[in-house]
């Protein structure tokens, strides 16, 4: 359709307002031919059918599955790209659902598999990915900008997750296991498509951030939230109790922590603090003050190789690495160095 704008009439070739009125979708010339032109023709017609609510004609609808095999002859990164379109355009599950609808939820489209499976087994990753995709229709509802990193990382989280877990279950330390888990789905799932650019440093930042909102004591949570990344990183972590893959109550902590001032974050970590000092069994003979020094120095005096891997987890399983420590200051010198300066964030997850 074309517009006239000195004689204010809308120019229309091909039937388009009737069929607009209608909510139908229709190809302009023969759809066969059209889609072998161009097979993304055939993703487009899903799009805009999810966006706009439409039927597709049944002359354009029916060589839609017939014709399917034609996207594997199309280029890897224009596929990526045109997913992408699918799932920003805020009608993220309306797209799923009509690629179901139209056949085309098994090999179009591989990084969607877990979405668009009804695999019983895949039923928690499917409810991960399915709550992202909720929360991006929102955000592009309420005009808010959407990071293609952030829909990534929780479309491939469960990869790295089951990978990190393994490692670690093998022998592995917890941060370079969770290295070589995301080492290792960039390689399999994303490879040179976007996995090596600023795309895949974003991913990084955002997984390697998980386990250390485990840690909530000393700098630690100070130096996290001046990270660059930290809001991806801690909707992400909201995510992930939204499922049940943390404690709700570890996100509703951070929440709180990144609203409040300087002041009420000090005295959020102390009370934490304190109540972990309670709940930690005694050595016989052990004062409170010799448990508050050893508190200091893991708080602020571990090896960067071991700061990431403070989490609740790591420190059960590998005592040789708390052992790494630097030699200790007396108190008092220790006291004064940290009332002049503040301790850098940890370097895991630039």
């Amino acid at each position: 359709m074309y517009y006239d704008p000195q004689r204010q009439l809308v120019v229309d070739y091909h039937g388009g307002l009737a069929d607009a009125r209608k909510k139908l979708l229709r190809m302009i010339g023969d759809p066969p031919t059209r889609y072998r032109e161009d097979p993304v023709r055939i993703i487009r017609v899903v799009r805009f059918a999810a966006k706009l609510g439409f039927e597709i004609e049944a002359k354009t609808r029916k060589p839609v599955r017939e014709m399917a095999s034609l996207l594997g002859s199309v280029p890897p990164s224009r596929l990526f790209d045109e997913m992408f379109k699918l799932l920003q355009t805020g009608h993220s599950l309306a797209s799923l659902a009509e690629l179901r609808k139209q056949g085309l939820d098994k090999g179009i489209f591989p990084l969607l598999d877990v979405v668009l499976s009804d695999a019983p087994a895949l039923a928690e990753q499917r409810r991960f990915v399915e709550l992202a995709l909720a929360d991006t229709d929102r955000r592009v509802g309420e005009g808010k900008p959407v990071a293609p990193s952030f829909l990534l990382a929780c479309l491939l989280w469960h990869e790295v997750l089951a990978n990190w877990q393994r490692l670690k279950l093998s022998g592995e330390a917890s941060h370079p296991a969770l290295q070589q888990a995301i080492d290792a789905v960039f390689d399999s799932r994303v490879g040179e498509i976007s996995g090596r650019g600023k795309l895949g440093a974003d991913m990084r930042e955002i997984w390697m951030m998980q386990p250390r909102f485990e840690r909530r004591v000393g700098n630690g949570p100070f130096s996290l939230i001046e990270q660059p990344r930290f809001r991806a990183g801690f909707d992400f972590l909201r995510l992930r109790a939204d499922v049940g893959e943390c404690e709700p109550r570890l996100a509703e902590w951070w929440e709180d922590f990144s609203l409040e001032d300087e002041d009420a974050r000090r005295a959020m970590v102390e009370e934490l603090r304190g109540k972990q000092q309670k709940q930690r069994p005694r050595t016989p003979g052990q004062t409170t003050t010799a448990m508050a020094d050893a508190d200091a120095e893991n708080d602020g005096e571990v090896d960067d190789a071991a700061g990431d891997a403070g989490d609740s987890e790591d420190a059960a399983v590998s005592p040789e690495r708390k052992r790494r420590r630097r030699r200790r200051k007396p108190a008092a010198e220790r006291d004064a160095a940290r009332a002049a300066s503040t301790p850098a964030a940890d370097s895991s997850s630039h």
